[in-house]
C-alpha cells in the first residue's frame, strides 16, 4: 500500500491510497473518526463487519462510522486509488482479528 498525504492536520487527514491488485489494508476500526472514500482510479471494495460491502469506481464514494470494522481491498485486475477523508478529531487506527 501506498500513500500520498495532501492534508494532515490535528482532526483532519486527506490522502490518496493506492493498492496493488489483490491486496487489502488489515480489519480495523477507529473510536473517533469517520472514513470517507471517494473511488479514484480502478475498483475498490470496503467490507464492514455485519454490513453489505460497498465497490467503489472512480468517482463513486461511501462512508464508514466510527466504531465500525472494516478493511478496503483492490477488487480489480489493476492499482486502484481511492481518496480517504477521515475526520474529525484526532486519528485512530485499532486492529481487529
Amino acid at each position: 500500500m501506498d500513500t500520498n498525504i495532501i492534508v494532515k492536520t490535528a482532526d483532519v487527514s486527506v490522502r490518496v491510497m493506492r493498492l496493488e491488485p489483490g491486496s487489502a489494508t488489515d480489519w480495523h476500526h477507529h473510536s473517533v473518526v469517520d472514513d470517507f472514500f471517494v473511488g479514484l482510479k480502478g475498483k475498490i471494495r470496503v467490507e464492514m463487519r455485519g454490513k453489505t460491502a460497498v465497490t467503489l469506481g472512480p468517482g463513486e464514494t461511501t462512508r464508514t462510522p466510527v466504531g465500525l470494522v472494516h478493511r478496503v481491498c483492490n477488487s480489480g485486475d489493476g492499482e486502484a486509488e481511492y481518496l480517504l477523508v477521515q475526520g474529525i478529531g484526532p486519528y485512530d487506527f485499532i486492529r481487529e482479528d
